[in-house]
């Protein structure tokens, strides 16, 4: 909170509300170290990572209304709640109807807790924070997206604080290319933050489409992709090992897929629309990646371009980045997983003696990760379900529930129908505003994470 201070000081707005927040804040922080200092703790064990995960993204979300409230740019707090947890999962769903009026202080703020829950809070408090004296297994492994977390080195500490550092040179290099395209400093580094969280907020009405330069949106497109790639990968490519990134069957899926359906997304744009042949494959790349990172920028709205493409950009949402990126939906490694395990179940009923195993980057799987995997995208699917027929009777149409429901839980942000790319979710009723919380919130923690919490089992001591 603090850090937007020297931007509250320079644009001269009010920094009462900001330094308020913050103190609230630091001052309760203080009391619940001083309070629980020198006790001794026993070891944490996986069910503890799961609550603290969970309560402390509650904590957060609760605790960053706070600036909005004060400051009264969003003096209703379903819709404060709202905005910071879709910005602290990254979905980027907005319930502002005029950006560009709101304090620039408040603005960063909002770009900021995308930032900060694009890599995970938890997983930043475990890289700076040694004093909480744990090792921090437990929490990383609820907190990291996919189906397991990699573990760059051999202490998780280590682990988080070099993704870390990854996160904030992309950033800081997003930002600098940004302002050489003719962005203010405000807006890039708005934008930067927002970009690598694949997060989708922007200081502008229009997102991206208000800035016309075709170099800005390839600097962001790329930047969305690598945001919807695997840290990991990302991490050896600055190690210059390659050879690790095209042999991953992930990022080779996650590459050829964007790149068939964006030449393919921009062919139709170019016979159906009056839009010459590089705007039709720069706004297809664009509104592609921007789906399928679940970063939710547009520079044009995609439901306007043909009832086709519509239900495409829809199945899209299903998708998601690669595991261990900051982005949110399925994710392409459990469909890639699905998809062989299909293609084997056909061999396994031929030969119904023969071990026919997954394999993965050329090692096998073991069969409790596949049913993982479909445990998963059942409750997933379920959740989606149930989410889109509690919305429609909220009041809403049944293209807006549906599309609501699916960009709340794949973390996406702008939707169909009433809530698509050129609208938001400030009409959306306050009962249906907290199912979409709850969706966020799930889908961001990865559902089992949150779930798990709802079962009597989890709170048997024995």
């Amino acid at each position: 909170m603090l850090f937007c201070l020297p931007f509250i000081l320079y644009y001269g707005e009010d920094w009462k509300p900001m330094v308020l927040s913050a103190c609230i804040i630091l001052i309760a922080g203080i009391i619940i170290r001083f309070a629980t200092s020198g006790k001794n703790a026993p070891e944490l064990k996986k069910r503890d990572g799961y609550l603290i995960v969970t309560l402390g993204w509650l904590v957060l979300s609760f605790s960053g209304t706070l600036p909005y409230l004060f400051s009264g740019a969003i003096p209703d707090f379903t819709n404060a709640f709202f905005e910071t947890i879709s910005g602290y999962t990254t979905t980027g769903a907005t319930i502002l109807t005029d950006i560009e009026s709101l304090p620039k202080g408040i603005l960063l703020w909002r770009s900021l807790t995308q930032w900060m829950g694009g890599m995970g809070i938890i997983v930043l408090a475990v890289a700076i924070l040694p004093l909480l004296g744990i090792g921090g297994m437990q929490l990383f492994v609820a907190e990291a997206p996919g189906i397991t977390p990699d573990k760059l080195k051999p202490r998780i500490q280590d682990t988080a604080k070099r993704l870390w550092l990854i996160y904030v040179l992309l950033t800081l290099g997003e930002t600098i290319l940004l302002i050489v395209g003719g962005m203010s400093f405000y807006d890039a580094v708005n934008h930067s933050l927002t970009t690598m969280a694949t997060g989708g907020f922007s200081t502008k009405n229009a997102s991206i489409a208000h800035f016309s330069s075709p170099f800005i949106h390839y600097v962001i497109i790329f930047f969305m992709f690598l945001g919807g790639t695997n840290f990991t990968l990302t991490y050896f490519i600055f190690k210059g090992r390659f050879q690790k990134v095209w042999k991953n069957e992930e990022f080779q899926m996650y590459l050829a897929f964007t790149l068939v359906v964006s030449i393919l997304v921009s062919i139709i744009v170019y016979y159906f629309t009056e839009t010459g042949a590089e705007k039709s494959f720069r706004d297809s790349l664009f509104q592609v990646l921007s789906v399928v990172t679940t970063t939710g920028y547009s520079t044009s709205d995609y439901t306007k371009w043909t009832p086709f493409l519509t239900v495409a950009f829809f199945a899209l949402m299903f998708v998601g980045g690669s595991a261990g990126s900051t982005a949110g939906g399925v994710k392409i490694v459990r469909h890639l997983v699905l998809l062989k395990n299909s293609l084997l179940e056909m061999k396994r009923q031929l030969h119904p003696s023969a071990v026919i195993p997954v394999r993965l980057n050329g090692k096998s799987i073991s069969g409790d990760i596949t049913f993982h995997v479909l445990a998963f995208m059942m409750l997933y699917l379920t959740l989606f379900a149930a989410g889109s027929v509690v919305l429609a009777w909220t009041g809403l149409d049944f293209e807006t529930a549906l599309g609501a429901s699916a960009a709340a839980i794949g973390n996406i942000g702008p939707a169909l129908g009433a809530v698509g790319p050129g609208s938001n979710f400030y009409l959306v009723p306050d009962s249906g505003k907290w199912v979409l919380t709850f969706l966020m919130l799930v889908g961001r923690l990865e559902i089992f994470t949150v779930l798990i919490l709802l079962t009597p089992a989890f709170w048997d001591r024995q």
